[in-house]
Order: C-alpha cells, then structure tokens, then sequence
C-alpha cells in the first residue's frame, strides 16, 4: 500500500491501481478512462461500492470519497502507474508481435532465459512463483505495469511479453521502451477490429517505434512484409530466415517425430541444433528467439546448451496422449496462415487420414473463413466444421462461410463436444486427430457471455469416463 502525497498532495493510502469497476477492492485507487465503446465515469458508483479510496477523473465534483481531477485519464494514467509501480521499468522488455506465432516465441524466450525471465500473454502472467490470469493476449496497461514491478522486485531481469495488435492499439504498453521487438510474421487478420490491413499494419509497427534507441529489431526475412517493418527501424536490425542476407540463415531442417533437427549459418558458423518443437513455423519462432538472446548479450554456445529447457507451449501444436493408437493434437489455430502451418506439418508425419475440427469466431474478421476453409480442406482429409466462439453471429452462418464447396470431405456437427466426440469414434489405427482454434481455452463465448468451456475437459471426460 502506497500515499499518493508525493504525486498529488493528498493523504490518501492506495493498496492497487484499476480501470475496471469490476475488479476494484478496497482501497484501490479507480482511474475513470475512456476506452473506445466507454466511459469508465459511468462505473463510479460501483467502484465506491467496492471500496476504492480514490477516483483520478476528467469531469464531475463532490465525490464521496477522495478524487483527482485531470484533464486527460488516460495520459495521467501513465504518471499514475510509473510512479506507483516504481520499478516497473527497471526490467528489460521483449516485446513478441506478428499475426502467427507470438506466444511460442515469446514462452520459448521465457524457457531459455529460465528464472531470470517473466512472461506475459495468451497463457497468462508467469514467472518464478508469479502467476496470474489475464483476459487479453496483451494484459490491460495496469496489469502490465504491476507485474513488470513484481518481477523486478522478486529479481528478475527480462519480461516476454506478447504485443498483439488490438493491445497497441488500445496502448496496453504505452510509457515503455522496449530492449528488444520481435516480428514473427505479418498477415491479414482482427479487420474486424482494425477496418483496413493499413491500420492493422500501423499497429503492429508501433511495436518498433516504442524500441529503445540501444535497443535491437528481429525480423523476420522471409516474411513479405519485411521491408515495411525494416524501414521504420531505426536501431541495431538483426533478421532470421532462410533468405542468404539473414543474420541467422535456416539452411535445412528434418523433421522427426519427437524433435527437429536444425542447420544455421550464424557469424559465417555452421551450427546444428536439436530443438524439442515440431513444424516448420516452429523452425522460424525458434530462430526468433535465438537472435532475442543474441540480442542481449548471449553467446551462441550458451544458448545451445539452454535448448533442453524448451517447453511446448500450452495449446500449440500440442499432442495429448491417452493411449490411443491414433495421434491427437489441440493447437490454437485460428487464421489461415495458422492453419496451413500446422496441417502442413501433420501431412509430413502422417500415415493415416487427417481428421480436423475446427470452426471461425463469430464478431470477428468474416473475410478470413472462406480461406480458412480452402486450407483446412485442401490439407485434411477430413473436416468436421463446428462451433468456436460464435458470439452474437448464428453457428450455421459461419459454418457456412467457412465451407469450400469444390470439395466434399466435410461433416457439419454445430456443438463442438459431439464433433469432437464424433471424431475420437471415426478415428482409425495411424490416423491423426486435430483439434484446432481454442487451444487450452478454458470458456466458449456465446452472446455476451462467457461460458464454462475446454477442449481437454472433453477428451479426459471421454477417455476417463
């Protein structure tokens, strides 16, 4: 618990920092924002209810309980939380963007930096004896800033954050620089959200604007939107691919059923390494990480020694074993590009059919299902189309977007439980079962709720039943 004396002259005690009147607690200090669809004054009352000690607003008087009165919220919020969490910034961000692959590389950066590595993301807030949930795949601004003070405190030195494209944009990392960004890839993708592949674009360069001016920029080579992200650099630039000019040049990789086998070129070197993860993209999110570390200081045959400690990531590309003599995957794929990637992976290492389940969320970009749909028949031999996430939109109407009718290899199961269950009943000796678009989702949106949903609950339900 903290005194704002310092900050506004006022003798007021503050246990926390929040923006959502839902979430506030006694003696919490409640900063009215404005977000695009609302204005946080409206929630006042709530968040004296719940006990807040505090109000930092724009407009209104003759409050209840102590207040602030600024001009903007918004940009006060940042002074706010730079001096509440005061060593916020005394820990070294980087910063993971792209449409694909954000969370695996932003994990297997946390794996390979060990203890001295936090993580924040689609999986949550974790590090050391930290953990903590979060509802956006960039934690809301206040998050961001109490845990980067929690890992600095409890000693560590590195935070791996994801920074998505709706996180920029609502400035969940506004008021840090960052020591190091990342892009893994950049296709088109949240136009429901940014309206224009322009807007899109602009967002996920900020992510390189906010670099610190001695901090470095990994790009991706391969990636067609590498010289949209390479002109706006403007400090230290290292890249990876398998493009000749790339500072970590693939050269080859062979894929085996329980690692992959890599060939780089690095600093004219010939150097192999044995990484746990699987798939091509994995190949990319790995050399991603690499230069990361590279990139603060590490030595090559440091980093080749920390490979072991790769975990699969919660959700991506991960096998679940029950015993079966079938394989069976659940992976987060959700976009095209996403899509194409693990199937391609699976046609390389199947024996048997393919059998997929997956669907498109509702209130979301519609433009991307039918070239969803194209990649998961093309490389499937199998769909069952089902439900994920339809929100406010009918499960039918999207199933029937997602639909390629050039071919007939699909079933329509709108409930995801029985098409995941019709699945594990077609399911044959060799073939693979993939369970894609919710990952280790643990709700199912429907209207405005969120309801009490997992895919894993499914399979053990089924397996142990």
């Amino acid at each position: 618990m903290k005194n704002l004396f310092d900050l506004y002259c006022i003798d007021v005690l503050v246990n926390d920092i929040k923006t959502n009147s839902k979430e506030v607690m006694k003696n919490d200090l409640f900063a009215c924002i404005k977000g695009v669809t609302t204005d946080r004054h409206k929630y006042i009352d709530e968040a004296i209810k719940k006990g807040a000690s505090c109000l930092v607003v724009s407009k209104g008087k003759k409050y209840t309980i102590p207040y602030v009165k600024v001009k903007n919220v918004n940009k006060e919020l940042i002074n706010i939380l730079d001096s509440f969490y005061n060593n916020a910034k005394n820990i070294g961000i980087i910063a993971v963007t792209g449409t694909d692959g954000k969370t695996t590389t932003a994990s297997i950066i946390k794996d390979l930096l060990g203890e001295s590595c936090g993580y924040m993301g689609t999986n949550g807030i974790s590090g050391k004896n930290i953990k903590a949930s979060s509802n956006n795949t960039t934690p809301s601004i206040e998050l961001v800033y109490k845990y980067l003070d929690k890992f600095a405190t409890v000693g560590m030195k590195f935070a791996s954050i994801e920074a998505s494209s709706e996180g920029m944009l609502h400035k969940r990392l506004e008021g840090l620089s960052f020591q190091v960004a990342i892009l893994t890839n950049f296709t088109e993708d949240h136009l429901n959200v940014h309206k224009t592949l322009d807007n899109y674009l602009k967002c996920k360069r900020k992510v390189f604007h906010q670099l610190d001016k001695n901090g470095t920029a990994i790009l991706n080579r391969d990636d067609s939107s590498y010289q949209k992200f390479r002109k706006i650099c403007k400090s230290k630039v290292l890249t990876y691919g398998k493009n000749k000019y790339s500072n970590l040049r693939i050269i080859d990789f062979k894929e085996e059923t329980d690692k992959t086998q890599i060939t780089y070129i690095y600093d004219k070197q010939k150097i192999t390494i044995d990484s746990p993860l699987l798939g091509e993209f994995n190949v990319y999110n790995l050399s991603a990480a690499i230069l990361a570390l590279i990139a603060l200081g590490y030595e090559m045959s440091d980093i080749r020694k920390r490979i072991n400690n790769i975990k699969t990531p919660l959700g991506r590309c991960e096998f679940l074993h029950y015993g079966t003599n079938y394989k069976l995957l659940i992976d987060y794929a959700h976009t095209e590009n996403g899509i194409r990637n693990i199937l391609t992976y699976l046609n390389k290492i199947k024996k048997a059919r393919i059998i997929t389940i997956s669907g498109s969320a509702g209130g979301r970009e519609k433009e991307k299902r039918g070239k969803m749909g194209k990649a998961l028949q093309e490389l499937s031999d199998l769909v069952i189309y089902t439900m994920d996430d339809p929100r406010d939109e009918d499960v039918m109407d999207i199933i029937e977007a997602l639909i390629d009718k050039t071919t007939n290899n699909y079933l329509i199961e709108p409930d995801r439980k029985k098409a995941i269950l019709k699945a594990l009943e077609m399911a044959k000796p060799n073939d693979i079962v993939a369970i894609l678009g919710k990952g280790r989702d643990n709700y199912m949106a429907i209207g405005n709720e969120k309801i009490f949903y997992s895919d894993v609950s499914v399979l053990d339900e089924y397996f142990h039943k």
